[in-house]
């Protein structure tokens, strides 16, 4: 199979950008190592000329790129059952449960959901993310549950990798925080970085960090606890939960966003992780531009912990 190649017309925003980070722009789901590795091997084009990392664009430039086939992983099929929401030969919707890696990584090589993926769609994965990741264009916790977008494709990737970044994909969570939240509705605007005080977590309010904005809005509330849907304009790691942990209200069961956290912070029941779930996607089709919305039903613990809550309120 022959590379895929992509063109681009560099406009008036972009001039005096390195091509590097150019090419980050068109596709965040790129790593940085990728990337280098695409303009060392020559794969990266400006006025028909390859470039080296740090060549900074003019307005007008035409910028070509190729994205070599993926090499096969060392990534193992496994028979795995997916509940998917949706399928054609573009792309796939499919329902993450809870406790499930998206991805292979160090300690995880297997049970992920890539290993399920391989197995399921044989060959058709978009190789853009690298033989680590493939068809992956964005991510969920491992134990946040739902709707996850994945392309089969490399021209479904890079349409749907445009859409998250100009932010017009639908993604709305249901959740459940610690403490009553007074208002209806609310936006927390903060920008999300790597917490300088703790590499491993996220932090809201930081130096450097990029910009991140969630709505939310109260669906049911009880004694301390409140049910609630957040709407992602942006896509930062741990948004939801570090949005929410930032204005006082942590998500119930997070164990690692906690600070700031009303009354004990004990459970009413056992819980495995944070209480997020993806519940609604909505995307244009790469092929067709058609609009489609999924929609994952709560998982039963979720459901299971609202009755609880429920059933305290009186």
């Amino acid at each position: 199979m022959a590379d895929s190649r992509y063109l681009f017309h560099v406009t008036e925003e972009y001039e005096d950008e390195r091509i590097d980070k150019y090419i980050s722009v068109l596709i965040d789901s790129l790593s940085r190592s990728f990337i280098q590795k695409l303009l060392k091997d020559g794969h990266v084009l400006v006025n028909d000329q390859p470039v080296k990392q740090n060549f900074r664009l003019k307005e007008g430039d035409e910028v070509v790129f190729s994205l070599p086939k993926a090499v096969e992983p060392d990534i193992l099929p496994e028979d795995i059952p997916l509940d998917i929401l949706y399928e054609d030969d573009d792309v796939l919707v499919v329902n993450k449960p809870k406790g499930m890696v998206v991805h292979p990584a160090a300690g995880h090589y297997s049970h992920t959901l890539v290993n399920a993926l391989m197995y399921h769609c044989r060959d058709s994965l978009s190789g853009i993310n690298g033989v680590m990741r493939p068809g992956i264009v964005h991510r969920i916790d491992r134990d946040t549950t739902g709707s996850l977008l994945v392309c089969k494709n490399d021209a479904a990737h890079i349409s749907i990798a445009a859409q998250l970044k100009e932010h017009s994909i639908v993604r709305r969570y249901r959740a459940v925080v610690y403490g009553v939240l007074d208002q209806e509705e609310g936006t927390v605007d903060l920008p999300v970085g790597r917490d300088p005080h703790d590499r491993k977590r996220m932090a809201a309010g930081v130096r450097n960090g990029k910009e991140a904005v969630t709505h939310y809005k109260v669906l049911q509330r009880f004694h301390g606890y409140t049910y609630i849907e957040c709407r992602l304009e942006t896509g930062r790691t741990h948004q939801i939960r570090v949005h929410m942990e930032a204005i006082g209200h942590p998500l119930l069961g997070d164990e690692v966003y906690r600070r700031n956290m009303p009354g004990n912070g004990k459970p009413p029941c056992q819980l495995q992780g944070q209480t997020l779930h993806a519940m609604i996607l909505g995307f244009r089709h790469p092929g067709s531009g058609e609009y489609i919305e999924t929609v994952a039903p709560l998982p039963q613990y979720f459901s299971h912990l609202l009755q609880i809550l429920d059933s305290k309120r009186g």
